[in-house]
């Protein structure tokens, strides 16, 4: 490794080292340097490299934590859970049909007031038995309580699972976060990632503390009490209430994350890509952001206006300012790497969302189209890009146009 030292402000200097990892790896040195203390294991494709990786981190020394490997994935979850509330910072995760295999425990885990922070390697649903990416099995918790976020890079993976202890741990939260990072396209990517030193994660990243609700025998508390049913309204409505202001919590985690790294992300919620005087816009998550940048590169030399919008947060849905965002262009293309069969319109979960908030918060309201691609880990091409824009700059001119269109199909 190279050490580096980056411009920064004055009485402020930072010490970082590059490295060349993949995203699961950086995961993995995130939680090193979150000093987590109870890391739950159960290997399933291709989120195991994580837990690969941090088991020889544990075993060279390199990493002191309790590292436990669990009969299956609905256990590791309740280790972790149970860890959490008696004041361990956590780690866990897994992929497709194993973290469908936890859904009690991560059903359970909001309710509770517990700050796990989960990674998720985004995989295909069985059957039929697929290991490529598809985003259906972490968007499978999104009306549960949990904060769900996306990343399209290993120095994205890394800085933003330090963002999310800090964000899950916040007193005003205290709520579990999916870190998903999308199977192989990233987990076993490699690239260049900048590591922060320990004494600056230190700085940026308070020890977890749970003050009263750590589950004690000096501090006598209930954890997972049996309400009853004229109860269960009030304690729906306090958590609730972290949702109204989880935005306002991940902006100032952010801005200090900017402040002590010296790295910025802008708006914390989504990124543009060259949207500025584009007449229509594509908007989707992951690592599909790299060939649709490819592609609108390649248009925008044709002269062709495109731009591009790459959600990073999903739960929250910051809806007034993807609306406002939104509403400037023509038409937008949503390109979803997931399905909701039945949904309004036989759309995908983002394009759905993303019309309601569009419904609700602009002041315009431009067609919508949606297009279902990349399934089970089949690439997003760039022909696959320039058929999109081609529809959705029909649609901009007033041609109709179908809602929702899979692109890619054979036969």
């Amino acid at each position: 490794m190279a050490t580096i030292t980056l411009p920064v402000e004055e009485k402020r200097e930072v010490q970082e080292q590059e490295a060349l990892i993949t995203g699961a790896e950086a995961i993995a040195i995130a939680c090193k340097l979150a000093d987590v203390d109870v890391v739950t294991a159960y290997p399933i494709r291709p989120y195991d490299t994580v837990m690969q990786y941090m088991s020889q981190l544990v075993a060279d020394g390199e990493m002191d934590c309790e590292f436990i490997v669990a009969e299956g994935e609905h256990s590791q979850f309740e280790i972790v859970k149970h860890a959490s509330v008696c004041g361990a910072r956590v780690f866990c995760g897994s992929s497709g049909v194993g973290w469908m295999y936890a859904m009690e425990a991560l059903t359970v885990t909001p309710a509770l007031r517990v700050p796990m922070v989960a990674m998720v390697g985004n995989r295909a649903l069985d059957d039929p038995g697929a290991f490529g990416v598809e985003h259906n099995d972490a968007l499978a918790v999104r009306d549960l309580g949990w904060l769900l976020t996306w990343v399209d890079s290993a120095q994205e993976a890394l800085d933003t699972a330090l963002i999310a202890y800090r964000v899950a741990e916040d007193r005003r939260m205290f709520v579990p976060l999916a870190l998903s990072c999308d199977g192989a396209f990233l987990t076993h990517s490699q690239a260049l990632v900048k590591i922060p030193s320990a004494e600056q994660v230190n700085k940026f990243l308070p020890r977890y503390e749970r003050g009263e609700l750590l589950l004690h025998p000096d501090n006598v508390i209930s954890v997972a009490p049996q309400a009853n049913e004229d109860w269960v309204m009030e304690i729906r409505r306090q958590n609730y209430r972290v949702t109204e202001r989880a935005c306002d919590v991940i902006r100032e985690v952010y801005a200090d994350f900017e402040k002590r790294f010296g790295r910025k992300y802008g708006n914390p919620f989504f990124e543009e890509f060259m949207t500025q005087d584009a007449e229509v816009v594509l908007l989707g998550m992951g690592t599909m952001s790299t060939p649709v940048k490819v592609a609108v590169r390649k248009l925008r030399e044709e002269g062709k206006k495109v731009g591009f919008v790459r959600l990073r947060w999903f739960r929250p849905f910051a809806g007034p300012e993807i609306a406002h965002c939104l509403e400037r262009f023509q038409a937008i293309g949503v390109i979803d790497r997931d399905f909701s069969f039945g949904s309004p319109n036989l759309s995908g979960v983002v394009a759905t969302e993303l019309r309601s908030a569009m419904y609700t918060g602009a002041s315009t309201r431009p067609p919508v189209l949606d297009f279902i691609c990349g399934l089970g880990g089949r690439e997003v091409t760039v022909p696959d890009v320039e058929a999109i824009t081609q529809s959705v700059f029909e649609a901009a001119k007033g041609k109709a146009q179908p809602l929702t269109q899979w692109i890619g199909l054979r036969g």
